[in-house]
């Protein structure tokens, strides 16, 4: 069989890829060349140089910020699997020599990241001195667009998401509990039932964060309701809702995790739900094309290690879907 040979592509390098995907990340010359760690310059010249080399326009340069033409998505597309495929060469030898080793990336969602975060970042980075670890928040729907892209390697996250392209690997079931003020009716329950909520004095978090979605699912609402007509506060963090409960009444439902630094007082406003009680799955998520296995299972082990034995006891009998 002969070889054959196409010339546009003979100069086409990987670090010119590099530069597209940056830029198509960042959309700003200035700091893409700031991430790729080269002048704006050297990065513009080279983008220019793929683009003479192709015969096409991979950006419209004419906008603000700088967009991707039509082919040029396509060829991103492209170029994010070359280059991430690229990788996998060195993480498969990691693999096969049993190393844990390089930099991760990790995005957590932010009802999470609080509580678990700090349970296992101790032990995990000093049981594994060759790992440098890059933990930022995202909600949902940024996670898996990071995924995407190439731009975290795990997420934790709460699941299942149902998409095709990732691997999920379940942690924990976390329960859900209702926070309510001592002036509240639910306050005065012993046990809840999901039929007893409703939107009224209802505090929640602001669009985009996968537990509104499931509070909201749980109390059969499709939004929050004026509480005493006159405030409607949507909050980016449960400690906000909370203190929110505490300050104004009302109520507002939280997750297992931030349940266990709270105060005795705290504590006594907490009502539990009756059988069977609403609970989240949460889980490790990643490319289906990741390869650093040790990695993943060297990471659940240590969450696992550090989470309350409660947590790990439950089964996921009553998920709410995202």
């Amino acid at each position: 069989m002969g070889l054959f040979f196409y010339p546009k592509f003979h100069h086409l390098t990987l670090v010119q890829l590099d530069y597209i995907i940056s830029l198509d990340n960042y959309r700003h010359f200035a700091i893409a060349a700031e991430k790729c760690f080269v002048t704006q310059p050297t990065l513009s010249m080279q983008i220019q140089k793929l683009e003479d080399s192709l015969g096409v326009i991979i950006f419209d340069r004419s906008k603000h910020p700088v967009q991707p033409t039509e082919i040029g998505k396509k060829i991103l597309e492209q170029a994010r699997v070359i280059v991430s495929e690229s990788q996998r060469i060195q993480e498969i030898i990691d693999e096969e020599k049993h190393d844990i080793k390089g930099n991760i990336r990790i995005g957590v969602i932010p009802t999470l990241a609080p509580y678990l975060i700090p349970l296992f970042i101790s032990s995990f980075v000093e049981k594994y001195p060759f790992i440098n670890l890059q933990i930022s928040e995202h909600m949902t729907d940024e996670l898996t667009d990071l995924l995407k892209k190439d731009q975290i390697d795990i997420a934790i996250m709460v699941t299942p998401l149902d998409n095709d392209d990732l691997k999920e690997i379940p942690l924990f079931y976390e329960e859900f509990s209702v926070y309510a003020s001592h002036h509240h009716p639910l306050y005065k329950a012993e046990n809840i039932n999901a039929s007893d909520l409703n939107a009224e004095g209802l505090w929640i978090l602001n669009e985009g964060h996968c537990f509104r979605n499931q509070t909201l699912t749980i109390c059969r609402a499709d939004k929050a309701e004026r509480f005493n007509n006159r405030v409607l506060y949507e909050s980016g963090s449960l400690e906000a809702l909370k203190k929110l409960v505490d300050k104004r009444g009302g109520y507002t439902l939280i997750p297992e995790l931030f349940t266990y630094d709270l105060n005795k007082d705290d504590k006594s406003k907490i009502r539990h739900f009756s059988e069977p009680v609403p609970t989240r799955e949460v889980g490790l998520v990643v490319k289906k094309s990741f390869v650093k296995h040790k990695l993943i299972h060297a990471l659940k082990e240590e969450i696992n290690n550090t989470l309350p034995a409660t947590l790990l006891s439950k089964k996921n009998m009553n998920v709410v879907k995202l």
